[in-house]
This record gives C-alpha cells, structure tokens and sequence, in this order.
C-alpha cells in the first residue's frame, strides 16, 4: 500500500476536477445499467403480456405499470417506440457522460506527464556538480523520459482504472444485490478466489518493470557515448566492439519486455476464463432458484441480473491490467525518486543575503575538501586581492579544479572557509556570488543555438552592440562576420560547426558579456592548436586585465605575467610566487618549465 501511495507523490492532480470525474462516471455507468436493467422486462412487457411478467419485478418497479398502461391505451406498437426511445436516451446521455469524463480527465493526464518532466528538470538544475560526476548521462535522460512516461501510465491506470471501472462494478454489485441477495452473495463468496489468481500474475511486474527501466538507461547512456565518441570508435575499429556491448543490453531489454508483455497479456485471458466460470456457476445457482420457485429471485429477474454481472467483466478485466501497469510504474517510481530526493547539498542558509559587489579580496582560509571518504583538498590557504591574476600549476589531479570550483560554490568546502570581502562565502546567496563570476572551461560548453544565443546565455536581453563589443574583445568579432549568417548563425551540436579556438572564443566573448568581478579560467587554452592558443590568449590578456582572475593552466607559457602563481601537487599547495621567484627556487615549478623548455 506504501509503495502505490508513493505513486501520487509525484503527480499534482486536481481535486475537484478528480471528483468532477468521478460523478461524470457514476453517471454515465448508471444510464448504461438503466438502460439493460429496463430492456429485456419492458420487452416481455410489451411483447408477451402480463402473464410472463409479474409485477414485483425487482428489477423494474413502477414503470412497468406505467408502459403497461400506454400498452393498454394505445397500442403495444406506441408503447414499444416509446421503450426504444427511453432505451435510445438512456444510451445517449451514457455516452454523453463518459465523453464529458475523457474531456475533464486529459488535462489531467497531460499534465502528469508535463508537470514530473519539468520537476525533474529543475531539480537537475539544482543539484550540486558532485551528483553528475556519479550519473551517467543516459540514464539520467531515461528517467526522465521513459520512467516518466510509465509513472505516467501509471497513474493513468490508477485514476482512470481504480475510479471508472470500480464504479461499474459497484453499480452492478449493487444492482444485483437489489435484484437477487442471496444471489449476489454466492458471487461475493466466489470473487475473492478470482481477486487473488488474477493478482498474482502482476506481482513480478514491479521488479521488472525497475530492471527494464535500468536497462533501458544503460542502452541510452550507450548511444550517448557512441555519439560522442564516434571518431575514437571508428579510428580504433572499435565497431564491432561496441555493437556486441549494446546487443547484449539489448537484449535483456527485449527477455525483459517479453517477460513483462506476456505476464501482462495473461491477466486479461485469465481474468475473462474466470468470469465466465463464475457466471456459469451464477446461471446454475439462479436457475435453481427460479426452478424451485425462491421468493429471491424471480423469472423475470434473472435475465437483468446476468446483464449486470456480464457488465462487470470489461472492467474486471481492464481492472486487473490496471494492477499490472501501476506494478510496473512502481518500479519506475524508484528510480525517479532518485533525483527527486537526492539532497541538494549546495543551497543558501537562512539569512543569506545578496552579494552585491566584490571590493577587496578573496580568501582561502584552512580550507579542504573530501569528496566520498576521499580527500581531495588539504589545509589550503592563500589571498586574492582585488584586479590580481593568480595562476594555479601542477599536475594533473593536484586538485586544482576542484580549488576554482569551491569559489562558485559547484561544492561546498568539508573544512576550512573561503572569504569574499571577509565574509564567508555561504553567507551570500549562491546567485548573487555566481552574478559576480564568468567561468571558462577547458572543454568549450556552447549549445546548438545561434553564435549570439551562446554568448547572451546569462544575460539573454543584452543589446547586439553589447554582444558585438565583448566578442570584439574575445577576438572572435571577425570570425562571426565571415559566418554566412553572421551572429544569427546555428553552430550546431556542442558547437559542432565550429573550430577549437573559435568555440573558445564564444565561450570567452560569454563570459566578457558578463562583465564579471571575478573570471574563473580553467585551462582554457589547453586543447589549442598554436595559432588558435595565440588568439585565445591574446582574449584572455584582454579579459583578465585589470580584473580579479584565477587561471589554471598547463602551458605555462600563458600564466608568466600572473601576480601570484601556486603550485599545487596532491591536493596541497608546495610552492607560491611569481615566475622570476619560482625558477629561483629551482623546485616543482622550474622543473615542470624545463619540461616545456620555456625559455
């Protein structure tokens, strides 16, 4: 019961327009009773006489009297048109209702599915770096398409199925008790065996249902990877390599969904052996009573009462593949909770306020960082003045990354604190500090949108002679002017259409845009070939000058100008100073500079 609770959790589903569903429902199955219940009674009426049909009839009360009477006055063909007009009406507003019920309920549907999607959307957007380095992106897409969609079945199933189709069976429960209840009672008795057989065939398909939605993510992320990696593939004759990993997800995908399709496929066939089974047993035991002349059951009624129960299989049989879509959604439930309940572990605390401007310093004080048990970063301390640009070397996976990071707050520190203006940086909201930021990354991140899109990213309103301004200082105003389309032009997938250096130019000509306080570089010139690393620079030179930057770089050749260069080596800081003073040292930094035989 817990785990099928859980199932709504996600959905926002309207109150009253539920409860306008259920009345709609109610109303179009009692028109449908009302018209079966009425037929074959009104008909023996009319056809047969008095004789065949008394007038105690439960299942027709006071209007049989009233059609016998038209019979009686105007003719058995007046009152037989009038019997086909009622029966027509009846059907009529049947459908009427449940039409209006589909029409209320759509939007209802339509907006699970909506609603989950943009839930899980905006918590991805708000869950900390740290999450991403653990989730492979496929499987983050599966679960927010497929899984998504079978939670919206799901509760579909559950809405529609657990509401509509219990209503008919209710309504012809309850009509058969009025009816017959001794009658009634020998089908009561027999329902629950029926209940409990057709139960168990979708008792798997919660488990299934979570292996197939794993699986599923798995082939997604595989395809991602594929598309990222095709010329590595294809240089490498990995081909075949590749194909053989995704037949083989492939595969549990498809024993999977055999498994759960015939599971699903053998309710209906079993819930329909088992009605029919049950509605012999209801002819044998009406026909004895009426045989033996039961006051519980007359002649004229056991005809209505087999209508009515025969009315009940459609939606017995619809309920029990509502059991197995909710089985099967549970299991995709599981899997979106694990985003919608990840801890966002970067938020601001009570009490934070805007950050408006930055005016002295950076500070890095005592500060570490573990990340899983592991410790990344360890005791660092050191101070950033306003406009300076300090330079951040060593080896790779010293640490630096995760240094510049901590400054935006992608992660919060484990130890320690980081300062802006003597304040520590949690005190500030984590929008208005990142207000105060560009960042350029070593990989060029851009969109498939337009070349100005791109660069107006964070601050989408910005007039065309500002974007054209900050592309000039990114040098990349002339390379976007020999485009086709200029500005307005499409750069395709990552920025597919674009070279290296002209991608990283758009990302610096983004960041310039900003006019930020404090630009974060992280080895933005690393991927270069010569020519493009030389533009590169030369944008970054414009950037950072009289600015407060912090730049990680492997070519050292970029960073011999920088205030303050700190070496870094397994997470702790072992040399600071600037270039003249670190070669004299003749330590870390003079060797990693002879290795590039920077002169």
């Amino acid at each position: 019961m817990k785990s099928f609770i859980s199932l709504f959790r996600f959905s926002s589903i309207n109150k009253p327009k539920l409860a306008l569903y259920m009345l709609l429902s109610f109303l179009a199955t009692f028109f449908s009773m009302l018209t079966l219940g009425m037929l074959s009674p009104f008909m023996q009426l009319i056809i047969n006489g008095d004789n065949d049909v008394k007038m105690d009839s439960k299942a027709v009360g006071n209007l049989i009297i009233y059609i016998r009477d038209i019979r009686d006055s105007k003719g058995p063909l007046y009152a037989l048109g009038l019997v086909c007009v009622f029966i027509i009406i009846c059907n009529i507003l049947s459908n009427v209702f449940r039409y209006i019920s589909s029409y209320v309920s759509s939007p209802v549907r339509n907006e699970i599915y909506t609603n989950l999607r943009i839930k899980i959307y905006e918590k991805i957007l708000r869950l900390p770096m740290g999450y991403f380095s653990e989730q492979k992106k496929g499987d983050i897409m599966s679960r927010t398409v497929g899984d998504v969609g079978e939670i919206q079945a799901s509760i579909i199933a559950a809405t529609e199925g657990l509401i509509k189709d219990p209503i008919t069976i209710l309504v012809a429960i309850a009509s058969m008790i009025y009816v017959s209840p001794m009658l009634s009672l020998a089908l009561l008795l027999l329902l629950p065996v029926t209940a409990l057989l057709i139960g168990s065939v979708g008792k798997r398909l919660k488990k299934q249902g979570l292996d197939y939605s794993i699986l599923l993510g798995q082939s997604l992320s595989q395809m991602e990877e594929t598309l990222a990696g095709m010329k590595v593939i294809k240089i490498f004759g990995a081909e075949s390599t590749m194909l053989k990993k995704f037949k083989a997800v492939n595969d549990g995908l498809f024993n999977i969904l055999n498994s759960i399709t015939r599971r699903k496929d053998l309710s209906s066939p079993i819930t329909e052996v088992m009605a029919v089974t049950v509605l012999s047993v209801i002819l044998f035991i009406g026909g004895y009573l009426v045989f033996n002349g039961s006051d519980d059951l007359k002649k004229a009624d056991l005809f209505p009462f087999i209508g009515f129960f025969a009315m009940m299989i459609n939606p017995a049989k619809n309920l029990a593949n509502t059991v197995s879509n909710i089985q099967r959604g549970l299991g995709a439930v599981t899997r979106v909770a694990d985003i919608l309940d990840a801890p966002v572990t970067v938020q601001d605390i009570p009490g934070a306020v805007d950050l408006t401007s930055f005016n002295d310093k950076i500070e890095f004080r005592n500060v570490s960082f573990s990340y899983n048990e592991t410790e990344v970063l360890k005791n660092i301390s050191f101070t950033v003045a306003k406009g300076q640009t300090i330079a951040l070397v060593g080896s790779s996976g010293a640490g630096k990354s995760t240094l510049v990071d901590l400054v935006p707050r992608f992660h919060d520190v484990t130890s320690g604190e980081i300062l802006i203006d003597g304040k520590n940086i949690k005190t500030y909201t984590a929008a208005s500090l990142r207000k105060q930021m560009s960042f350029v990354t070593q990989e060029p991140i851009l969109f498939n949108d337009t070349i100005a899109a791109n660069i107006s990213l964070g601050y989408p309103t910005a007039p065309q002679t500002a974007i054209e301004k900050a592309a000039t200082i990114a040098n990349a105003h002339s390379f976007i002017l020999k485009k086709e389309e200029g500005y307005q032009t499409v750069i395709g997938d990552r920025g597919s259409k674009l070279s290296g250096g002209e991608r990283q130019r758009i990302t610096i000509a983004r960041a310039v845009l900003q006019n930020p306080s404090i630009l974060i570089l992280d080895d933005a010139t690393s991927s270069l070939d010569t020519e493009s690393e030389r533009l590169v620079q030369d944008a970054i030179m414009n950037v950072t000058h009289h600015r407060t930057s912090l730049v990680i770089a492997h070519r050292l050749s970029t960073i011999r100008n920088a205030d303050k260069i700190i070496v870094m080596q397994q997470g702790a800081i072992t040399e600071t100073g600037t270039h003249d003073e670190l070669m004299a040292q003749k330590g870390f930094y003079k060797k990693l500079v002879d290795m590039q035989e920077i002169k």
